[in-house]
């Protein structure tokens, strides 16, 4: 082998066995890479690894000497505790199937040494978080944010699902005017503006057979200023529904849920020792009124008195379902 090829070869044979096989606690001496080296047919003699560690120093790989232990790893793109959160993220994520999680996390051990990677076989408790089995959307991710990079439209199929586990598309074909991705609720959602209903949203796991126009469609001045984190935080569980000034009387032990839902510049007026009011624009649907309900007598709507009463009536048709004999019609 030509001498230049040789020390290529000798030169990659150490970085790539220092990524793998070393860390802090897993230093390998000049001996140990003296027989890899052997191993792989490119015997080398001590002051010629000291010189190849060096160059690989030189150039930016970060390897240290142990006082009588050998060499290492130090620093990494990813920090070990960095590669946990991320695969813990992709455990607990919903719209991530069962096979492209393990995939991503064999990616991710490659970042880091095979003694570390050992600890990313992480067993995340995850309550009631089944995955989804469509690997589609992964494409159809990458495909809407192409679009709102290169300012084109979409059409797509938007589906239901069935009691018998069955895709039941809806009628035609949607256009849209792609906005935003966001995350709500562990799943991806589109918002979009269309002709028909203005800005709205879809669930990205819902649809199928996106194809991109070529275009360049001019969004409407409310959606080239749309506030993204006041829209996520007034559409409850991205359901849609007439947006209103919501004005809610909570108990002080509260104030902390309201801050996480509508974020910290909500301003909360004591109302009393035990009590604050707050308003916020919030579309109101049915999810609205589950969050309000979980709180019992701890949450009361004040206003707009439409709500209120739309409130009342859910609560109503409710307490009927339970007052009947239970009985199927």
């Amino acid at each position: 082998m030509p001498r230049t090829e040789y020390q290529k070869k000798k030169v990659l044979l150490l970085r790539r066995f220092l990524l793998q096989k070393t860390d802090e606690e897993h230093p390998v001496s000049i001996s140990v890479l003296q027989k890899m080296l052997s191993d792989n047919d490119a015997p080398s003699e001590r002051k010629s690894i000291y010189n190849d560690i060096q160059a690989l120093q030189d150039d930016g790989l970060d390897i240290i000497y142990k006082n009588n232990s050998g060499y290492y790893i130090a620093s990494r793109d990813f920090e070990l505790a960095e590669l946990k959160l991320l695969v813990d993220a992709i455990q607990a994520s919903r719209f991530v199937t069962e096979k492209k999680s393990r995939e991503l996390i064999r990616k991710l051990q490659s970042l880091c040494s095979e003694h570390e990677a050992r600890l990313l076989n992480r067993n995340l408790a995850i309550s009631g978080r089944g995955k989804t089995g469509n690997e589609r959307i992964y494409y159809n991710v990458d495909a809407l944010q192409t679009a709102i990079a290169e300012n084109h439209s979409i059409i797509f199929r938007y589906f239901d699902w069935s009691p018998d586990g069955t895709k039941k598309f809806r009628p035609d074909y949607y256009q849209a005017v792609p906005i935003a991705l966001c995350w709500d609720d562990e799943y991806y959602y589109l918002i979009a503006e269309t002709e028909k209903h203005g800005i709205t949203h879809y669930r990205v796991d819902k649809m199928e057979e996106i194809s991109t126009q070529n275009d360049h469609p001019s969004l409407s001045e409310e959606a080239r200023n749309l506030d993204l984190g006041k829209y996520t935080n007034r559409v409850f569980g991205m359901f849609s529904g007439e947006v209103e000034t919501v004005r809610l009387r909570m108990r002080n032990e509260l104030a902390g849920v309201v801050r996480d839902r509508f974020g910290a510049d909500i301003i909360m007026i004591p109302d009393g020792k035990d009590h604050f009011i707050f308003s916020a624009e919030i579309a109101v649907s049915p999810l609205f009124f589950s969050w309000v309900l979980m709180f019992g007598d701890r949450a009361e709507i004040l206003s707009p008195e439409s709500v209120r009463r739309d409130f009342l009536a859910l609560l109503v048709k409710s307490q009927s379902v339970y007052e009947s004999d239970g009985s199927s019609e």
